[in-house]
């Protein structure tokens, strides 16, 4: 009977737990995850702040999820280190559990840049649920009325909402001079800044935040923060919201080779064998750029967990790889960004962009030898899915590339072959 022991219980862990239970009905399985709720949505904790969302919407899966799968879940539980000789991982609190195919699945954790003062309270960051939960109940207890959030990227967005819907003043502080820069152009961004500040929400793009200061009747609590250019912004909270790197520190003085990440296959195994890793920790294959990278998203997760699963119970699947995959809507804001969105200055890249200034409408592709290698919507995103499917399927498009970004464009605007190829995509 085979031992599977996952580390992680987010969209990867998860994934592979039900992936190996469609294998293999007896082995024994055992998820260890640090946070004391696991099976929920992480792009949903901003609804946790926000009120939207309670912890039960927000769950992936049921409460009866680990009992239904067989996998005893073991909550609140740290692994510090791994014994890849003897196959145990190692427990925080000096257990031992020995594995015969190991997952590791551990995620990715917030950066945190050193700033003066960033001891002091109400400095949070903001990628899990007890983030939020802290968040919201701090947003409480002191009757907060500003925010600064340091990050104008999806994390950094999305928490302003939330804030914004909880009455809160917010200053995102962003140190490129556009927001949602690794998603979007110059021209795309401005429009997405304009509506967004139209709601209310001041920027202070090309700084960074040099000093958190405290309060005048309290030092040791959050009373503003010093910019760059001098400017002084007062807030009752900071929400760091920068980005993730990938919790690789369980690897690290092992010989399972890391990059930026864990680094592996198309099966998701590492250079070890039995050893396997998913999610936003493991560099995988990118189909647009032809090469492994970190891609920390949570659809690309579920694909790399069920793929990872499927292998360690002996069933072989290959993982076809993802691209940057971006869906949002904030501030009543559709955007679909995919693919090589905003490249830089390339001759081999052909640009295509609409704008409809009018109704910020914007629209872009970038082809490469005439196939689709990125695509940006705003405010527009109908036919998202049959020009994704172009791009996945590598289809040249020469021949009616000047019909991708009409108002009307549709499965009906595509040669026949096509269009029966496609008919699914609607």
């Amino acid at each position: 009977m085979s031992k599977y022991v996952i580390i992680g219980a987010s969209a990867a862990g998860i994934a592979a737990v039900e992936a190996i239970r469609k294998v293999d009905l007896v082995g024994t399985i055992t998820v260890i995850t640090e946070e004391a709720c696991a099976h929920y949505s992480k792009p949903m904790i901003s609804d946790l702040v926000s009120g939207k969302a309670g912890i039960q919407k927000m769950k992936c899966k049921t409460d009866n999820f680990w009992k239904e799968n067989n996998a005893e879940a073991r909550m609140s539980k740290k692994a510090v280190s791994l014994n890849l000789s003897d196959k145990t991982v190692n427990l925080e609190d000096g257990e031992k559990i020995v594995y015969e195919k190991l997952l590791l699945a551990t995620g990715g954790k917030p950066f945190v840049p050193k700033m003066e003062g960033q001891d002091k309270d109400s400095v949070f960051t903001f990628t899990n649920i007890s983030d939020a939960q802290r968040l919201a109940a701090k947003i409480d207890s002191i009757h907060a009325k500003g925010a600064v959030v340091i990050g104008a990227g999806l994390i950094g967005i999305s928490v302003t909402e939330a804030l914004m819907k909880r009455g809160l003043k917010v200053t995102v502080v962003e140190l490129q001079e556009k927001i949602l820069s690794l998603l979007l152009d110059s021209k795309a961004s401005d429009i997405v800044e304009a509506i967004i500040r139209k709601a209310g929400v001041n920027f202070a793009t090309g700084q960074s935040v040099q000093k958190i200061v405290g309060r005048p009747d309290n030092d040791g609590a959050v009373g503003g923060v010093i910019l760059t250019k001098g400017d002084q912004v007062a807030c009752d909270l900071v929400i760091v919201a920068i980005g993730v790197i990938p919790r690789t520190e369980l690897v690290v003085g092992t010989t399972v080779k890391i990059n930026r990440g864990i680094v592996v296959d198309n099966f998701m195994q590492t250079n070890v064998p039995d050893v396997y890793a998913a999610g936003d920790v493991a560099e995988a294959y990118d189909f647009i750029l032809n090469q492994n990278r970190l891609l920390p998203l949570w659809p690309l997760a579920v694909l790399e967990g069920r793929v990872a699963g499927y292998n360690m119970a002996g069933k072989k699947a290959s993982y076809e790889g993802g691209t940057n995959m971006s869906s949002l809507k904030y501030f009543g804001i559709p955007i679909v960004s995919i693919g090589l969105a905003n490249p830089k200055d390339d001759p081999t890249l052909e640009i295509l962009v609409k704008l409809d200034a009018e109704n910020n409408v914007y629209k872009k592709l970038v082809l490469k030898n005439n196939v689709i290698v990125g695509l940006t919507l705003v405010n527009c995103i109908d036919r998202a899915g049959i020009l994704f499917n172009l791009m996945k399927t590598q289809t040249n498009v020469k021949k009616f590339k000047k019909d991708l970004l009409r108002d009307d464009f549709g499965l009906a605007v595509l040669p026949l072959g096509l269009q029966r190829k496609m008919s699914v995509v609607q």
